[in-house]
């Protein structure tokens, strides 16, 4: 646009002279672009009914780019809009429908749902359609983060605009017009006294075709309407039945979503309600098509619901079999509510799953369902590549604690203390820090039992230092028997240490340190309970 063009167009927009209005209509029509355009501003930013009038008679003639320009100057053209709703000129109201949606002129939806509910109006479809879609992007912009550079704040415009459409909405019965119940569900809160009212008084004439609209209305609006009633104390038993059988994809997702959020103790009571969710066919086809994360959902939505508990199961067993990892992990952990010889069987088979979660869960099911071998399969999941797996056995095998086998040791046979010892020194990870402490204690009686204990279980390499110490105790029979335990931990240190008590002014201790250290004349193999490392044979002098 040339500086003499912009100027003239400047000084157009400034004066108040209606001569101003005059001499840009023509320019509308003019087939550079620049003028066109730069006109079009100029009037809009005169606010003229006149030119507002005219440039809405033009709406239908002209291409997309008169949109942008529009749809930047919001309000500049309500006169002219509110004139063309009442009027019963087709195409002008078809091209005032078209800029109220451009401008999002929320203020007018009052007029569009007069025009709507006047039967003999022949614009009322058009109404009805312009209804929905400002419903719609209204909802868009609640939605989203709010812009403060625009002055209007969408919770107000909200309260307004579903104000405009309550009267509509108790009138369905004389309009019929579905587009009202829509845009009405998209916007409302559930706290709507008019909502409230209809969905109360089935007898009433908008009530069916309201819970046909909640039950048909894919919106995302209407989804948020009727999930919101789960944490309603009292919900609408209709709006439940709905949610219930709504299959729609989207919906379901949204469902799943909100359940898992962890739900409040309000939803999760509303939930036990809920007897039957159609979408979950006996075949598990709807569970199939979901994510993991939904799936895991899913089964937690079940728990809380009140559908049949056989019912329940029966996706239990569906997950274990053909379900993502999470949705297996928590088909495994809402087995633990189930009891007998088919949900026994599941969670052995879950032992033999792929996922170490799953696993863990199985494992932990174990003794609380009595399955025999249960104490052997625990026992042997102990060795299991996995921290996760380990740890759930451990869980349950608390009796084999170190603190327990130190209490009834002394009443074992050595054959019981080996075996024992070895299954506590992989239950309990508390075994080797326990026994230091022992080796340590002012008790010499304490202090020696920890010594037997070491050698029974072959941790003696594992508490080196802590033996080698008590080479130094003052009561000799310590001495000897710390000696005797360092054959089983044949390293530079025990050697070194075990040389040195050669000089022990108890005849007893050397003779117990000359037989260790024969030990490290011989080639060492895996000692028996041995923490799975092999010791290599020392240099020999």
């Amino acid at each position: 646009m040339s500086e003499g063009l912009k100027t003239t167009l400047e000084l157009l927009t400034k004066t108040r002279n209606e001569a101003a209005t005059r001499a840009l209509m023509p320019a509308l029509d003019s087939r550079r672009w620049s003028i066109q355009s730069g006109a079009l501003r100029a009037l809009l930013d005169r606010h003229s009914p006149v030119a507002q009038r005219e440039i809405l008679k033009r709406l239908h003639t002209v291409d997309g780019r008169w949109r942008g320009i529009i749809e930047q100057r919001p309000g500049r053209m309500l006169e002219a809009l509110r004139d063309a709703i009442n009027s019963r000129d087709t195409q002008l109201f078809e091209n005032a429908c078209k800029a109220i949606v451009w401008q999002r002129e929320y203020s007018l939806m009052g007029q569009l749902v007069a025009a709507l509910e006047d039967t003999s109006n022949p614009n009322a479809d058009r109404a009805a359609q312009t209804v929905l879609e400002l419903a719609e992007l209204l909802y868009e912009e609640l939605a989203a983060p709010r812009d403060y550079g625009n002055r209007r704040d969408p919770q107000v415009v909200r309260r307004n605009v579903v104000g405009s459409l309550e009267p509509a909405v108790r009138r369905y019965s004389r309009h019929q017009r579905r587009e009202v119940l829509d845009a009405f569900l998209i916007l409302v809160h559930r706290e709507n006294a008019t909502l409230k009212q209809i969905l109360m008084e089935p007898h009433q004439s908008s009530y069916l075709p309201l819970i046909d609209a909640l039950a048909e209305n894919h919106h995302g609006g209407v989804s948020r309407l009727i999930l919101s009633f789960l944490d309603d104390p009292r919900p609408p038993l209709a709006v439940l039945n709905v949610l219930a059988r709504r299959s729609d994809r989207k919906f379901v997702e949204h469902l799943l979503d909100k359940v898992g959020d962890d739900s409040s103790a309000v939803a999760q009571q509303n939930l036990k309600r809920i007897e039957l969710f159609p979408w979950l066919d006996l075949e598990g086809t709807a569970l199939d098509r979901l994510d993991e994360i939904g799936q895991q959902n899913a089964m937690k939505l079940l728990l809380w619901s009140g559908v049949n508990r056989t019912r329940v199961f029966q996706v239990i067993e569906h997950l274990l079999v053909k379900g993502k990892p999470l949705g297996r992990r928590a088909a495994t952990m809402a087995l633990a509510e189930f009891s007998g010889p088919d949900a026994d069987v599941l969670a052995l088979a879950a032992l033999g799953d792929f996922d170490p979660e799953v696993q863990a869960q199985g494992a932990r099911q174990l003794r609380s369902r009595g399955v025999p071998g249960a104490l052997q399969h625990l026992i042997d999941l102990l060795d299991s590549p996995h921290a996760v797996v380990q740890q759930a056995a451990r869980e349950n095998l608390g009796e084999f604690s170190f603190p327990r086998f130190m209490a009834a040791y002394d009443t074992l046979d050595e054959r019981a203390r080996h075996s024992t010892g070895m299954l506590v020194r992989k239950a309990d990870l508390d075994t080797v820090p326990l026994l230091l402490k022992e080796l340590n204690s002012p008790a010499r009686t304490r202090r020696l039992r920890a010594i037997d204990v070491s050698s029974t279980i072959g941790v003696v390499s594992e508490v080196e230092e802590a033996v080698i110490e008590l080479l130094e105790d003052e009561d000799y029979v310590v001495r000897i028997e710390a000696a005797t335990a360092l054959a089983q931990s044949v390293t530079p240190a025990a050697q070194q240490a075990l040389e040195a008590a050669l000089a022990d002014s108890s005849p007893l201790v050397q003779e117990a340190a000359e037989r260790s250290l024969q030990c490290f004349s011989t080639p060492l193999e895996f000692t028996p309970g041995g923490n799975g490392q092999q010791i290599e044979e020392p240099a020999h002098e």
